[in-house]
Formats: structure tokens, sequence, C-alpha cells
């Protein structure tokens, strides 16, 4: 069997009822998660800017869905962009770390914005977002080298046509179209990472509006190539170097991806969520205070010195402090965590945080896996001399290290309360009461009537 075959028997077979408690459970855990982090991305500058030129691009007229927050109708296509950019643009979005992923930015931004615009249930939402997630994250984890292409806008896009189609039910032709009608417009590189651009976060928006558009054209019997996998300019001969195809075939539709998914407790990339976790835990241990380091060490995997290993700076982007090592530690140093807030202009340009972030090293450990997140350690030097290290097999929010049920609330809430403009309290709870109820929503419309204020 080939990878693409065992995609579409995957998606052709599922429905809400076939789906393990175990899936449906962490669908609405990262469902809620998604929608938090999408509801605080309503405070970056660039999201006013997304949503100017939305609104250029046409008025609604057929099916059309809300921008979360604010309660624009926009086109289906254009309300999933604005609504992917809200969540990955503040790098506080669940991650996939095997497959290096965010899955839930382009996959819940889509399904939501399609399921509004053509009225379907909470159920067809959550079958869904479970396949949307198992297809893309099972796509980028057969890479076994690292990332050139920003795995998750390619995979992403991908992952959420299959689950918009998993929704409506689409077979045969028409969702073979629609996956080879994503896969052509896939889109998004590594560059904007490494410049720390905020490019970044539109690369996974606009495969989230490309995913709509592609089930749309294939709705209307528009043809796509259906070998986009292992064919000649396939994905896996395209975008990866070196893919095990089978590592798709043979675990798609068995331990559900999206119960694999980590949490990110800190609005940063998730490269840095080692070093935060490190030093929380050498601090709370050993009680030391900030003027007493000499020296910071992060000893962690070539993709983590890849992604966060920049040095500080005065003058960053708030694209580039949320993935630079030196700023995440100093901050949650300062502060005792990392918040949204952290990252508005005047905490940037503060002389300490710069000091302190100055201090710290990354380097690489022993680790040979180019797409790992952990190992970690973690080491603080003393001016006296002494010195205290952590390693770290898993980082807090892993399946391994998972946040609790009362950290997840805590995270909505502060998500949702840092929102501009943001909602009151008893709003949030409300939300919070129709997400838990969304298995058994007629229609998603009532519960996006609850994230518009």
């Amino acid at each position: 069997m080939k990878a693409i075959d065992a995609v579409v028997n995957f998606v052709e077979q599922q429905s809400f009822e076939t789906l393990p408690q175990s899936a449906i459970d962490a669908a609405l855990m990262f469902i809620m998660d998604s929608i938090g982090v999408g509801l605080s991305g309503t405070r970056v500058a660039n999201r006013q800017r997304i949503l100017e030129m939305a609104r250029q691009w046409g008025e609604p007229s057929g099916p059309c869905a809300q921008v979360w927050g604010s309660g624009e109708w926009l086109p289906v296509s254009n309300a999933a962009m604005v609504n992917a950019y809200q969540i990955h643009n503040q790098e506080w979005d669940c991650v996939h770390e095997r497959a290096v992923v965010h899955p839930m930015a382009s996959v819940l931004s889509s399904m939501m914005a399609y399921a509004q615009g053509h009225e379907l249930s909470g159920r067809q939402l959550i079958l869904g977002v479970v396949v949307g997630v198992e297809v893309a994250t099972l796509i980028g984890a057969c890479a076994s080298t690292g990332l050139k292409f920003f795995r998750p806008s390619v995979c992403g896009g991908i992952g959420s046509a299959a689950g918009i189609c998993a929704m409506l039910g689409l077979k045969g032709d028409t969702l073979k179209n629609a996956l080879g009608i994503a896969y052509s417009s896939a889109s998004g590189t590594m560059q904007a990472h490494v410049e720390g651009s905020p490019m970044l976060a539109l690369q996974v928006a606009l495969n989230a509006r490309s995913a709509t558009q592609s089930v749309d054209f294939a709705r209307s019997g528009f043809s796509g190539p259906h070998d986009i996998l292992e064919g000649e300019f396939g994905y896996f001969n395209l975008f990866e170097d070196q893919v095990d195809p089978q590592v798709l075939i043979d675990n798609i539709g068995r331990d559900f991806q999206i119960t694999q998914l980590s949490h990110k407790p800190f609005p940063t990339g998730r490269a840095g969520h080692g070093t935060v976790d490190g030093l929380q835990q050498l601090q709370q241990e050993y009680g030391f205070e900030v003027s007493e380091i000499s020296a910071i060490h992060v000893a962690a995997t070539p993709l983590i010195n890849r992604l966060v290993g920049r040095p500080i700076k005065p003058d960053m982007d708030v694209a580039y402090a949320k993935l630079c090592n030196g700023y995440i530690a100093a901050t949650s140093l300062l502060t005792g965590n990392v918040s949204v807030t952290d990252f508005d202009p005047e905490p940037m340009r503060d002389a300490e945080r710069q000091q302190l972030g100055a201090k710290l090293t990354t380097s690489l450990n022993d680790c040979q896996d180019p797409n790992a997140l952990a190992p970690v350690t973690v080491r603080v030097t003393l001016n006296n001399g002494q010195s205290h290290s952590v390693e770290l097999p898993a980082i807090l929010g892993h399946p391994q290290r998972p946040l609790s049920a009362q950290a997840q609330i805590e995270k909505f809430y502060a998500a949702c309360l840092s929102a501009t403009p943001a909602p009151d309290k008893s709003q949030v709870q409300v939300l919070l009461d129709e997400l838990g109820a969304l298995p058994e929503l007629e229609d998603v419309n009532s519960l996006v009537k609850t994230m518009t204020y």
C-alpha cells in the first residue's frame, strides 16, 4: 500500500462513532486550548493588517464565517486565514513534537470556518479535527531529516483539507482531488523562521485558507493530482530529504496522533520551553537569586540549537524574541514565568533582561535526531563557583509530562483575558461551558457566537 492510499482509506472510513474516546477527549482539550490562544492572538498588531487585507479581498456573498474575537463576517476562506494567524502568531499553540508540526492552527481554523459556513455540527467538527491532525502529523513524522519547508504550514494545509472532507463525508475522486489541490497550493519555508519574520505565522494562515478553497474546487468537479506523497514530484520527494512512508502506513488510525500533542505552557517557540522548564525547576530547588548567576548553559538537540540558539540583541522583533533562548531564559528568571506581555516593546528593551540573557549559551548535546525537541540539560553557574543542573528527557506539556486539568483551564483563562479587546471572566466561563457541550451542538454557529464580543 502507498502512503496516499492509506490516507484516503483512513479518511473515508472515519465517523464520529468510530473515534475512540481518548481521541474525542484530546480533541476537546486542544480545541479549547487553540480557541483560547486564537483569541489572545487578537492582541498582535499585524493581525489588524491581515484582517484589513481579508476585508479587501471580498465581501461575504456565499458561505461565510466569523473572525474570532471581533466577529467580522468574511468568506469562509478569509475567516480561516485570519483565525489561523491568530492561533499561531504568538507561538502559543500546541505542537506534535515528532513531526515538528503545529497542526491545530491550520486544522481548527479551517475546520471551524467551514463548519460555521455550512452549519455543521459539533460532532462533525470534532471528527474533522481528529482526522486533520492525524494526516498532518503523520505526513510530517515520516521525515528523518531536518526542516527546509515549514511543516506546520505545508503538512497542516494537506491535513486541513483531509479534515474538511471527513466532516462532509467526501470520498473517492472528490476526496483525492481535494488533497491534490491542497498539496498543489502548499507553501512555506524555514527562511521566515531563520529570520524571525512574522511571515512565519502567515504561512500557516495562507495554507488554512487554501485548504478550504481546495475542498470547494474539488466539490465543483475540479481535478487535482492524486499521487501527492510518493509521486515523482510528491511531498516526500520534493519537501523532505529522507522519509520513511511506512511510519504513516503503520500508524494512521491506530494510536490517534491528537493524543500525542504537546501543550505549550509558555508563548514561545517550543524549542525554548526546555530552558524555561529547567530554570524553573532549578530556582525552586536551590533558591538562588538572579544576581548570583554567572552563566547559564543549555545543552540541547540540533533542532533546538537551530531554532532558538540565536543571540539576544536590543533591537529584536517580537518573532525573533520568541525564538531567542537568552531572552526567554532572562524573562523566566526575572519574572518567574513567560507571558504574552513579556513580548511587548518595553520588556524587550529592558537592560536587565538584555544583560542576563547574554549570559546564556546554547550548545549541542549527543542527540542525533534532527527533529527532536528533547532531551535538554540546563545548567546554572553561580558567582561563587557552584553549579546546578537538571536533565529533562521530556519537557513540561509533553504527553509524558502533561499539564494538569487545572493548568489547562488556567492557561485558557489567561489566553482569553489577554485578548484585545478582552472579554470579562463571565464571558470566558460561558465559552468554556459551550466547549464542554460541543459534542451535543447541532450547529457550530452557536459556539462561535460565544467567541465574539
